[in-house]
């Protein structure tokens, strides 16, 4: 019977060489795919599981206060105490009776409860919950050899588990719908009959622009307004003239009123 000599860990953090051969959302599935290789015999020392998208998880796990920070520390303490009760008991002599482990278990316990409330009242209530921290990767990569890779492929797609889970099919739809829209082709340009021919040909002798600009449409003219017709010039209105009654002298006419006289003073 052979065995295979693992290959050595590097020193230097580094990504393993290789052909992804399948990926799986969970690690428990991952495990599970490694593990059929190895009942397949296939050398599983070529075989990397590589964690993508790491993520740190608190969970919280109850909450903080005197009365269990007490209970915690007066625990752990009792059984240090314990400890060193039985290490004097076993090895102190025929002088050391046994009460000594009684003697190790309370002062344990009351260094314990002391030291854990001590600590907590030190914190003045900024963390009053225990958790617990993991990292969780979102995808798990199965990295083979690219000599053996195809092999690992081929054993895989026999197991449960297969290659891995495909994306959701909603996932792929709202990766689709953010994607940016591909710009639509540019309409064909229309050739210039200044600088070309009705057949396409350009035109000798005309200077094209270096930059060229749309030509754009003629637009009709607006039709201008009529002018206005000049005013009619005003004739002056003259005194009408009273005919005087018989046997009545008749007044001195006054002169007519020019109208165009300067105002007197007197106006």
């Amino acid at each position: 019977m052979s065995f295979t000599r693992p290959q050595p860990v590097p020193r230097t953090p580094t990504l393993p060489q290789g052909d992804t051969v399948a990926a799986y959302p969970t690690y428990l599935e991952a495990q599970q795919a490694v593990d059929y290789l190895s009942d397949q015999k296939f050398p599983v020392q070529a075989v990397t599981i590589v964690g993508t998208d790491l993520n740190l998880v608190e969970r919280v796990t109850g909450r903080l206060s005197y009365g269990r920070v007490a209970m915690a520390g007066a625990g752990s303490g009792a059984w240090f105490g314990l400890f060193v009760g039985l290490l004097l008991s076993l090895f102190g002599g025929a002088g050391v009776s046994s009460s000594v482990v009684f003697i190790g278990v309370a002062l344990g316990a009351g260094f314990g409860l002391l030291f854990s409330v001590l600590s907590y009242a030190m914190t003045r209530g900024r963390r009053d919950f225990t958790s617990q921290s993991q990292i969780v990767a979102t995808s798990y990569a199965i990295v083979c050899d690219s000599a053996s890779a195809a092999e690992a492929r081929s054993l895989l797609l026999k197991s449960p588990t297969g290659l891995g889970r495909a994306r959701p099919a909603a996932a792929t739809a709202a990766a689709a719908a953010t994607a940016p829209a591909a710009a639509a082709p540019a309409a064909p340009r229309t050739p210039d009959p200044r600088w070309t021919t009705p057949t396409g040909e350009p035109r000798y002798g005309a200077m094209r622009p270096t930059t060229e600009a749309p030509v754009a449409a003629p637009q009709p003219a607006a039709p201008q307004p009529a002018p206005a017709a000049p005013a009619a010039p005003q004739e002056p209105t003259l005194p009408s003239i009273v005919p005087p009654e018989p046997g009545q002298a008749t007044p001195p006419t006054p002169p007519p009123a020019d109208p165009y006289a300067p105002p007197r003073q007197d106006d």
